[in-house]
């Protein structure tokens, strides 16, 4: 089993074989894939250009084929941030973020600017290892309510203590344009059950339907394997809610007499730190495997995606895992990598105010950490997916963010800086 630490070694790299073998071993391996890594090497200093390659994965479909270059100019810095999305922005201004950090703080960051101001009244955050404060989106009547939702880990209490488990709030983002802003009317919408021991695979990345409607969690199975299966615990599931927290009646697994499952809209998920919706209104998701077998998926009501029966991967013993192929009653991933890309994150690039890669309209944005990289990957109408390029970014990269045109990235860990990618 993969300690809960192996997220945030970075290790200087000196070699070839030592490049592969850590990119084979950490979070989020693979085995045989359907997608080499690029040979891009660059350094991801500020106003640095990202070098191309010509060994990239190419597009099934006649998209324009020249890969967009750019470089990065750095706009702010962080400890172990994690998560990012962008406030309304109006006549063209630039844009402000909010961005957590894993040990429990959230920021307003003017993209302009650089400066960052905290935001109080953050619940009290489990910190350690892959857990802490997560992930944030606004709501979808945002601009009336100033309502956020928040995921965080929490620790059980007495002799639950040494347990956690993820959880989503809904709040109140008070004092937006002061010095003090905070966060008010909490409301608790949704936890993981139940709380276990260790500190890896929460996952708890959140996302509205595109209608606003629906409200969908990624629920990571907490590096047990088994409750990815088991119909009593939301753990190792995608969870489909409304924005209230209550159950829509037309959930795949609805069942008076089993409220847990009546959440589930799909199964057999293991670690799911991407999810987004494409033009078209299809789900997608990328999901570390276990020692390989990194996946990308299409998110399927009902559907079971096989974890821990099936995998493209091994066991971190090395012993091996039936493949996706010997089971076709699961849902089969749409790419899946070896060496390994730690996918950390998924955004989709549509044109806004802004139009600066223009080539990649339509493209998933997938941030990888131990492959310290940026994937774009291309979907088809027949639901096909292919890696299409690859960016060496030189760090690992914890988020990106595709918002009205323009891309931002996060690098992991302590230090880890926002950067703006500029069109060349």
């Amino acid at each position: 089993m993969m300690t809960a630490h192996i997220e945030r070694i970075n290790i200087p790299l000196t070699s070839p074989l030592i490049i592969a073998a850590l990119l084979f071993s950490t979070a989020a391996c693979s085995n045989p894939s359907t997608v080499s890594p690029s040979n891009n090497k660059s350094t991801a200093t500020e106003s640095k250009e990202v070098s191309t390659s010509d060994n990239d994965a190419q597009t099934a479909t006649q998209k324009d084929t020249s890969k967009p270059d750019f470089t990065t100019k750095a706009i702010a810095t962080f400890d172990e941030p994690w998560a990012m999305t962008a406030l309304p922005s109006t006549d063209g201004k630039a844009p402000k973020l909010l961005v957590t950090q894993k040990t429990g703080e959230l920021f307003i960051v003017d993209t302009a600017t650089g400066s960052k101001t905290q935001v109080a009244g953050i619940p009290k955050v489990a910190y350690g290892g892959q857990g802490g404060l997560g992930d944030i989106i606004l709501a979808p009547n945002f601009a009336t309510s100033n309502a956020v939702y928040i995921s965080y880990v929490e620790a059980g209490t007495g002799n639950d203590s040494n347990k956690f488990g993820a959880k989503v709030i809904k709040a109140t983002l008070s004092g937006l344009e002061t010095a003090t802003p905070t966060l008010q009317d909490i409301t608790p919408i949704w936890q993981q059950s139940p709380k276990v021991t260790g500190q890896g695979h929460y996952s708890h990345r959140l996302l509205f339907s595109p209608d606003g409607q629906y409200l969908y969690i990624s629920s990571g199975e907490r590096q047990k394997k088994e409750p990815a299966q088991n119909m009593s615990m939301n753990l190792g599931k995608i969870i489909r809610l409304y924005a209230d927290g209550s159950v829509p009646k037309d959930n795949p697994f609805v069942n008076d007499s089993n409220d847990i499952a009546s959440q589930f809209w799909t199964m057999g998920n293991r670690n799911v730190l991407g999810i987004r919706f494409d033009e078209s209104g299809r789900l997608w998701a990328n999901e570390m495997g276990p020692k390989g077998g990194d996946e990308f998926n299409l998110i399927k009501k009902g559907k079971n995606y096989g974890w821990p029966i099936v995998s493209n991967g091994r066991n971190y013993s090395g012993t091996p895992i039936p493949d996706h192929d010997t089971r076709p009653d699961f849902e089969m991933p749409k790419i899946t990598w070896t060496p390994v890309i730690s996918p950390s994150s998924l955004s989709l690039y549509t044109a806004g105010s802004h139009n600066d890669f223009p080539a990649l309209q339509g493209d998933f944005l997938i941030s990888g950490l131990s492959s310290k990289a940026l994937i774009v990957v291309s979907i088809d109408e027949d639901d096909s997916a292919t890696e299409r390029y690859r960016y060496d970014m030189g760090e690992r990269v914890r988020s990106v963010l595709a918002v009205d045109g323009q891309v931002w990235a996060l690098e992991d860990g302590d230090g880890g800086r926002l950067l703006r990618l500029l069109p060349k």
